[in-house]
C-alpha cells in the first residue's frame, strides 16, 4: 500500500523529473542557427522557451535536482523498510519515464531553428502517444492495486 505520508513524496518526484531531465539535456538550438542568430537573424520557435533569468534558471534546477534526489531516495528506503508496497514501482516507474519524457519534449521544442521546427512536430506525432501508453499502465497498475488492498482490508 502507498501510505499517506509518501504521497508529497511521490510528487516531488514527479514534479521535479521533468525539470532536470531538461537540464541535462540542455539548449538543443543547433550550431548552424547559433551562427546565424549571433549575425542577427532572428530565430523562429515552435514554443518560445521561458526563462526565470539567469540565477532563477540555477535556483530552480538546484531545487528540482535536490528534491528529486531525496525524494527518490526516501522512497527506496520506504520499500526496503516495507512502508512502500514494491509492486507500486510498477506505476512509479512509468510516471518517472513519462516525466523525462516531458522534459526532453520540452527542451526539443523550445529549440531555436530557422524555419520549421520538425523536431516539434515529431515529439507530438511521437511522443504524445507514447506518453498517453505511460500514463494509462500507470493509471491502470495504481487502480488495481487499490483494488487489491480495498479488498484485504475490507
Amino acid at each position: 500500500m502507498l501510505r499517506r505520508g509518501l504521497g508529497p513524496l511521490v510528487v516531488a518526484l514527479l514534479l521535479s523529473t521533468p525539470v532536470v531531465t531538461g537540464w541535462l539535456v540542455g539548449d538543443l538550438t543547433g550550431e548552424a542557427a547559433r551562427q546565424l542568430a549571433a549575425e542577427g537573424e532572428p530565430l523562429d520557435y515552435a514554443v518560445e522557451p521561458v526563462s526565470l533569468g539567469q540565477a532563477g534558471d540555477r535556483v530552480l534546477v538546484a531545487v528540482a535536482s535536490v528534491l528529486l534526489l531525496v525524494s527518490l531516495a526516501l522512497l527506496i528506503r520506504a520499500t526496503v523498510t516495507h512502508e512502500l508496497d514494491p509492486r507500486w514501482w510498477f506505476a512509479l516507474v512509468p510516471l518517472i519515464v513519462a516525466g523525462a519524457l516531458v522534459g526532453l519534449g520540452w527542451r526539443i521544442v523550445t529549440a531555436g531553428a530557422i524555419g520549421a521546427n520538425i523536431g516539434a512536430g515529431l515529439v507530438v506525432l511521437g511522443g504524445g502517444p507514447v506518453l498517453l501508453i505511460l500514463l494509462g499502465v500507470a493509471a491502470v497498475q495504481a487502480a488495481r492495486l487499490r483494488r487489491e488492498h480495498r479488498r484485504r482490508v475490507g
